[in-house]
């Protein structure tokens, strides 16, 4: 992956329908994510998606997603920031372009891992925003 192009105009905050935070663990860290898991579905309206031991798509490591609305990130996101304890947590919009999402457009909270990009493709369709949904899920 190169140096990311140079926009001529800013992007608009509209064009951003979601966002995921990707929290990842190894053996040594499942406890801890299991728990940050619990909390953040007691706490937050999200959509908390599988566990991936294996690795999946760009990600070099095991992790679950949590979706969340734009809404939402005002109050997550920081919450994240003062709970992940040893866990790495990237957090990425949702626009029309994955690969810059997950990398030019993404924060790291704790470690930055690596992604690979070339998994991602450089744009797709965009997706429809999410409804904040009234109880949090914790499927497993």
């Amino acid at each position: 992956m190169g140096e990311p192009a140079a926009i001529s105009e800013p992007h608009r905050l509209g064009a951003i329908a979601s966002f995921h935070a990707h929290v990842y663990y190894d053996q040594e860290s499942r406890a801890e994510a299991e728990q940050l898991r619990r909390w953040i579905g007691e706490r937050f309206v999200v959509t908390l998606g599988r566990w991936h031991d294996a690795l999946v798509g760009p990600h070099e490591r095991s992790m679950y997603q949590v979706a969340f609305a734009v809404e939402v990130f005002p109050t997550l996101v920081p919450w994240l920031m003062l709970n992940h304890g040893r866990l790495s947590v990237l957090v990425h919009p949702n626009t029309t372009q994955p690969l810059a999402d997950h990398t030019a457009h993404a924060l790291w909270i704790g470690q930055p891992l690596g992604i690979r990009g070339e998994k991602l493709p450089e744009t797709a369709e965009a997706e429809l925003p999410l409804t904040p949904n009234t109880t949090p899920t914790l499927p497993a």
